[in-house]
């Protein structure tokens, strides 16, 4: 794999031409041009500025996101899945998760629908299982009130780096899985830690997997986002104290933690198209295809330790843009995603212990823009 390396900020510059003054032009002799005939002249689109709004308040420390029907599920890291009908309002709790363990970064995780079938998927950290803190991946039931079962179980857990993040992919389950604090067996493939899965439905290893088990990358420390386009898998990662990453995920590629980090990369380590260094902690991944014309195409994640919404312009697998949005503005931002009406939502995280509880908090804010 060609070594590709982030060069920092891109500045984006708007460039006005200069068309010449047809008054000071010498007139075209013997002009025989009928008007009637000339091409209609064509209308830009009206300027538009991007405003927000948060549509619903009151939820504790909101991690997985997904929607069915219209409506917006939630999970809390508590133990508590939400719905909040139409997407805005207040929310209805639809379970609880008894034996969840909400200590430092785990819980109730990772949402995600079944394409084809009434059925959710959840991410969960708990005690007990083979670890002190044991992760699973289960099933819901949506007909028969949201009860679970789990389709694999005995994930490595850990209080930090628990991974999490849930999603579709080719008639498949993808799933985050971090190191759980035990660095060196992210370079082990017969290990889950440090991993990303790809999982048949019904919890099995998906059969095109590299290694003959569950993983399909490894080599991570702590991934939370996944994000899809032209064939293209993109995640995030939450480095240490240096190199946050985003990475492209190819089948049986090592992404190098612990040995290397960023965006080096070699004969045996695939490095990452982006790294940020003061770490500012990615917590999601989602393209933007929306009716926000500058936004289109552009990919964003939410920040925790940078407390901003993250947008990048990625050209292929090249990042060409990279710029920091709302800094400070809602403080901590884990999950940004998008909803049915196109539009950008996110999630703060003001309530997990590592920030600071604004009013209302935590919160659900989207995005959209307004014709100037």
């Amino acid at each position: 794999m060609d070594r590709r390396t982030y060069l920092g900020l891109v500045g984006v510059a708007a460039v006005s031409g200069c068309l010449d003054d047809s008054s000071t032009a010498d007139p075209p002799e013997n002009d025989t041009s009928d008007p009637s005939t000339d091409s209609p002249q064509t209308t830009s689109p009206p300027p538009q500025t991007i405003q927000h709004e948060t549509v619903t308040t009151g939820l504790e420390i909101p991690w997985g996101a997904a929607w069915r029907d219209g409506d917006l599920y939630l999970t809390e890291r508590l133990g508590r899945i939400v719905r909040i009908p139409g997407g805005r309002g207040d929310f209805e709790e639809i379970l609880t998760v008894s034996d969840i363990v909400d200590d430092g970064e785990g819980g109730l995780l990772g949402l995600v629908f079944h394409p084809d079938e009434p059925a959710a998927f959840s991410y969960h950290t708990y005690a007990g299982g083979e670890y002190e803190f044991t992760n699973r991946i289960v099933r819901h039931d949506l007909e028969n009130g949201w009860e679970w079962e789990p389709i694999i179980d005995n994930i490595p857990g850990d209080i930090i780096h628990d991974g999490g993040r849930l999603a579709l992919y080719e008639n498949s389950l993808l799933a985050t899985v971090g190191d759980a604090n035990d660095r060196e067996e992210a370079q082990n493939t017969d290990s889950l830690n440090g991993s990303v899965l790809r999982l048949t439905f019904e919890g099995e290893p998906h059969p095109d997997n590299p290694f003959d088990n569950e993983v399909f990358t490894y080599g991570h420390r702590n991934p939370q986002g996944l994000a899809f386009r032209d064939g293209n898998i993109f995640s995030t990662e939450h480095g240490p104290d240096e190199n946050d990453e985003v990475n492209v995920l190819e089948a049986g590629n090592n992404y190098g933690w612990p040995e290397v980090g960023g965006t080096e990369s070699t004969d045996e380590y695939t490095g990452a198209i982006a790294e940020y260094t003061p770490t500012i902690a990615p917590g999601s991944a989602t393209f933007y295809n929306g009716p926000y014309r500058e936004w289109q195409g552009q990919f964003f994640f939410g920040t925790l330790a940078g407390e901003h919404l993250r947008r990048l312009r990625i050209d292929g697998t090249e990042v060409v843009e990279n710029e920091p949005l709302y800094e400070g503005e809602f403080g901590r931002l884990r999950t940004v995603f998008t909803g049915p009406d196109d539009h950008l939502y996110a999630v703060t995280s003001n309530l997990d212990g590592r920030g600071e509880p604004r009013d209302g908090d935590d919160r659900v804010i989207r995005f959209f823009p307004e014709t100037e």
